[in-house]
Order: structure tokens, then sequence, then C-alpha cells
């Protein structure tokens, strides 16, 4: 075969794998969807749950959500990141799995920028201070004080070494100069008893898992970890009101596939969410849930991750993190 010939049968082939990649867009989905994500009551949880209802009605085949809650969401991220690229595979997940794991962990079984294709952010939760009624504080220059006037320190809890809940506290301590012990436990339910029981005395968890506990008297919540008020919490005053800026955290999550699916096929999926996000339904369903909507370009979510991975990571280095 002369190199003319084989350049037009690599002409031939690259044109018939775009037909084919269109085509498969086309028909997706032709089956079940399978949304893996984090344990069962979890934010991500609630987020992936309602999307799958709304993609399932949009799409006309069944989006089963398929919670995978071991070894902090790599299982289930593993998962995802070995599976067919054709889209019937997706993963809702956030900092845990997509930002901080590979510096906590030695032999992680995925990499997070490169076997993952971001689709988009989903959801956004405001990430507040939270401490039980017998802890003599109520905003953040009173609990920074009385954390500072305890020779061991104050005692937080989260969902697991590597959340949002987890690193939130270290940037707290390195910012103000308070220290906090932290005491990880195995999901966002068993963080937040550990409050109720006085196991601890902190906890840095989203809007959504401490709104009815909030609102119940259950739990006081000290400052909103942002620099604008949460539309869901808008009683909550922010850090940065306080006088403490430089202790934005949040809690969010997003819709990933296996990173070799179709640019098309993504743009499939990242048309049909952003559709749902956007809906009066959405934000109304979510509010009650203490999120936030945050649809996004598949562009705009990399960048983002890249933002964080930034942001985090320098946060575990300064604190020397080291997962067991």
């Amino acid at each position: 075969m002369t190199r003319g010939q084989i350049l037009i049968a690599a002409a031939l082939l690259a044109a018939a794998a775009g037909t084919w990649a269109a085509d498969g867009a086309k028909e997706f989905p032709n089956r079940p969807v399978r949304l893996i994500t984090g344990s069962t009551g979890s934010t991500a949880d609630l987020s992936a749950r309602f999307i799958g209802q709304k993609l399932g009605e949009r799409w006309g085949h069944q989006v089963v959500v398929d919670n995978r809650a071991g070894a902090g969401g790599i299982i289930g991220g593993e998962i995802v990141a070995k599976a067919a690229p054709d889209g019937h595979t997706l993963y809702v997940s956030g900092i845990s799995t997509q930002v901080s794991a590979p510096f906590l962990f030695r032999n992680m079984p995925f990499d997070p920028v490169k076997d993952f294709a971001p689709v988009s952010l989903l959801t956004n939760s405001g990430l507040v201070l939270v401490v039980p009624p017998s802890v003599p504080a109520d905003d953040l220059k009173g609990f920074i004080a009385y954390a500072k006037a305890k020779p061991d320190g104050v005692n937080y809890s989260s969902a697991a070494i590597g959340t949002s809940s987890h690193l939130t506290g270290e940037l707290f301590a390195q910012v103000t100069g308070a220290k906090l012990n932290h005491i990880p436990y195995k999901g966002t339910g068993f963080s937040l008893n550990a409050l109720f029981t006085g196991e601890v005395q902190a906890a840095f968890l989203s809007t959504a898992t401490t709104s009815a506990q909030v609102k119940g008297g259950k739990l006081k919540p000290l400052a909103l970890l942002s620099a604008k008020r949460f539309f869901a919490t808008p009683e909550i005053p922010t850090s940065v009101e306080q006088g403490f800026p430089g202790l934005e955290s949040y809690v969010w999550f997003g819709l990933y596939a296996p990173a070799k699916t179709p640019r098309d096929l993504i743009a499939r999926i990242n048309r049909d969410v952003v559709a749902i996000l956007r809906l009066p339904e959405a934000r109304d369903a979510l509010a009650a849930q203490g999120a936030e909507a945050v649809p996004t370009t598949p562009e705009e979510f990399a960048a983002f991750q890249k933002s964080e991975i930034a942001k985090w990571s320098q946060v575990i280095r300064q604190a020397r993190i080291v997962a067991n």
C-alpha cells in the first residue's frame, strides 16, 4: 500500500469513528444507566438521587443509584474509572476522591484527573461550623477563644480522612491558630452523631447535613465558611462577615464519566444535566436539602477541580496529613 493510500485509509477510519461516536450519542442510553456515588443519605447521595430520577424521566431508561461507601468513595471511583466509556456508568463525587485522595493514599487505583471526564458540577452546599448547645460560644471569635483556652484543644469530627469536613478543620486551625484534634468517623451520620453524644465539640459540615438539627435547636451554627451568605441558610453569618477571611470552604459534588467517553456523548449528557439543574423544581428541591444547583460546562468543571486541587493539596502538605 502506498503512502497516499495509507493516508486515505486513515482519513476514512477517522471519519467512520466520528460517525460511530455521533450515532452512539444519538442512541444513548440503550439500557439502564448506573450512577455510582457515596454512602446512603450523604449530600452526594441526595444529589445523585435527584439528578438520577430526572435523567431517567428524560432518557426513558432507568438511572440506578449505586451506593459505594467503602474507602471514602475510592471503591466507587475505581469502578467508574475502569468502566466502558459509553455513558452507562457515571459517577457523582467530590473533594474526597477527586481532589485530596492522591495526596493521602500511596496506592491509588485511579488518577482523579486522567481517568475521568468531567461532565458538570451538580450541587454546592455551604459549609458551616456547628457545635452542641453546651459549647459556650455563639460566634467564631468566641469559639476560637474557647478552643485556645483548652490545653488539649477541641475535638472535631469528620466523615472520613480527606473529606471537606476534615480538611476544613485543618484549614481552620492553620488560619486561626486554634488547636483542633481531628476525629474521623465512617460517614457523615456518625460524624454528626458524635456531636450529640459529646465525643466531639465541633464539626464542619454541610448545610444540607445540618439544616434539620440547626432548626430543631440540637446544634448551634457559629459561621458559614464563605464570603457571602448562602441562600438556603440566610440567617447564618459568614466567616468573612465576622472578620475571618481565608476560611472559605464548600461541599460540592459533580458528575463524571470514564476518561475515554466520546466528547459528543459528554456534551449530550451535560446538556441534559444542565437543563435539569436549571428547572425551578431543581432549585426548590435542592434548597430544601440545603444545597444549590451549580450547572457548568465540562471545561468549567475541569478548571474548578484544578483550582481545588491546588488549594487543598497545600493544606494537606502543611498539616502533614497521612491516611492510615
